[in-house]
């Protein structure tokens, strides 16, 4: 059967659906990107933000997430794919043009004439305090909605990838979509920055918030299941389908029709392993989105609007995108050329990308010596993650139901969101410690906030090998789901 449809002339049109996918997802961490590329250089200083100001609303944006994203999945499965992303990518879209009227809304609420009034306030005043606990509200408020819709992207993507791609592939689908995390957080530097320099940073919120609503145009006119596609002919459609030749159309569908009650779904062992995959290794990812132009700031001085700011935010994330794509591939290699089944072959590639992450041990150590060091050593703990990552989400649809596929990963992220606050608001609250605290707080030979950033590094570093030393445990072989 194969054999004849390899023979036939097949439809691509599963790689346009990957497409649309690594496009919201670029939109997705644009979005996300935009606070952190001018909090630092044109925000705090109109709002007299800390360190702990910022950490506090990227740990609140993480903790939203994460109760957002329990029940995105189910969300996304039961109202479908097609109807589910398009009310996620519309609320986020809104949430981060929403961003936009904070300023306005705090000059308003605290009484001052314009926003350099509110800037010129003397730092440390009560009247500063004032600003800054009002403004931190309004932000919360808005990145409150960004994360509602934002929750149901990378559940509304995985479901995706199951429907359209056979499990041998899912994990290189997944890394190709999955990269656009990196794209987005590479072409960031290079858009956001000068768009706030040119038309203020609540144009900058407005202007990338917006390219969610173009996107909802294409998704509604070219996304159908494969099975209804008219783009999709039969030769693409059994090699979509090659999964449930080998497993038996009668258990296909069943697979297709059942649904686990949501509470069931924590009975079982395969969810808490990618609960655990999620938990230990997600925060490290969002520490890295939302610190690294306030690390270059902080300790080389380069601004995330300078020439060499940007430049380093993209070397970053351009070593993540190339690397990470070519992870996704891994299992794909394993299964075809080594003939291992899906699932030890992706546990096998995520081993050796847990091992990735260990370079973070290097970054602050050779900073010393320049701030390129840390952008190359970060960007391959980066890469690391995002390989890692691609293959995790895949082991949901190896294990699971297509109709659960959502609903598990949205569970997973609740655990990565919640491992995100806490990471992101205790590096606040440990830069802020550290800064004050000088020479007096130190961690193998350095000194105040230098002491700080290496702590967060040396969790980053081993988090990965405890995550899949977890799911190994949990899960020390192959089991279906159903």
């Amino acid at each position: 059967m194969k054999k004849d449809t390899n023979q036939q002339l097949m439809t691509n049109w599963r790689w346009w659906m990957v497409v649309l996918l690594f496009v919201a997802t670029t939109v997705n961490y644009m979005d996300r990107q935009v606070l952190s590329l001018t909090w630092k250089e044109f925000i705090a200083p109109e709002f007299h933000w800390t360190d702990s100001d910022y950490g506090t609303i990227t740990a609140v944006f993480s903790l939203f997430y994460a109760f957002a994203m329990l029940f995105a999945g189910k969300f996304v499965d039961w109202m479908g794919t097609k109807k589910g992303y398009l009310w996620a990518i519309g609320v986020w879209s809104f949430g981060a043009c929403a961003h936009a009227l904070c300023g306005w809304a705090a000059m308003h609420i605290e009484g001052y004439e314009s926003i350099e009034a509110m800037k010129a306030v003397e730092a440390g005043t009560d009247a500063a305090l004032a600003i800054a606990s009002v403004s931190v509200w309004l932000f919360l408020a808005a990145r409150a909605i960004l994360a509602l819709g934002e929750a149901g992207n990378f559940p509304a993507a995985i479901k995706t990838t199951a429907e359209y791609f056979p499990k041998k592939d899912r994990a290189f689908a997944t890394s190709i979509f999955n990269a656009g995390a990196s794209v987005g957080a590479l072409v960031a530097p290079a858009t956001i920055p000068p768009l706030a320099a040119w038309l203020g940073w609540e144009m900058a919120f407005i202007i990338i918030g917006a390219l969610g609503f173009i996107w909802m145009g294409f998704w509604v006119f070219m996304y159908d299941k494969p099975q209804n596609s008219k783009h999709v002919n039969k030769a693409e459609l059994e090699y979509i389908s090659q999964d449930e030749e080998e497993e038996g159309a009668a258990a296909a569908e069943t697979e297709e029709k059942s649904s686990i009650p949501f509470l069931k779904c924590f009975t079982y062992r395969q969810t808490w392993s990618f609960i655990a995959g999620k938990f230990f290794t997600d925060g490290v990812w969002w520490f890295y989105l939302f610190w690294a132009p306030a690390y270059f700031q902080d300790q080389f001085g380069y601004k995330a609007s300078s020439g060499t700011g940007m430049m380093l935010i993209i070397t970053l994330y351009a070593i993540v995108t190339f690397i990470s794509i070519i992870g996704g591939y891994l299992p794909k290699y394993f299964v075809e050329q080594k003939g291992m089944h899906p699932y030890k072959g992706r546990m096998l590639a995520m081993l050796i990308f847990a091992f990735f992450p260990l370079f973070a041990l290097f970054a602050q150590p050779m900073g010393q010596y320049s701030a390129w060091w840390p952008a190359i050593i970060i960007g391959l703990a980066g890469a690391g993650h995002q390989a890692w990552s691609a293959n995790l989400f895949s082991t949901v649809g190896d294990m699971f139901p297509k109709s659960a596929i959502a609903t598990i990963t949205g569970i997973g992220g609740m655990a990565g969101g919640i491992s995100s606050f806490l990471i992101n608001k205790g590096a606040g609250v440990l830069f802020t410690y550290s800064e004050n605290a000088g020479a007096a707080f130190t961690f193998l030979g350095f000194e105040g906030k230098e002491a700080g950033y290496m702590i967060v590094f040396c969790f980053c570093a081993v988090a990965y090998i405890l995550a899949w030393s977890a799911m190994k445990i949990l899960v020390p072989k192959y089991k279906k789901i159903g």
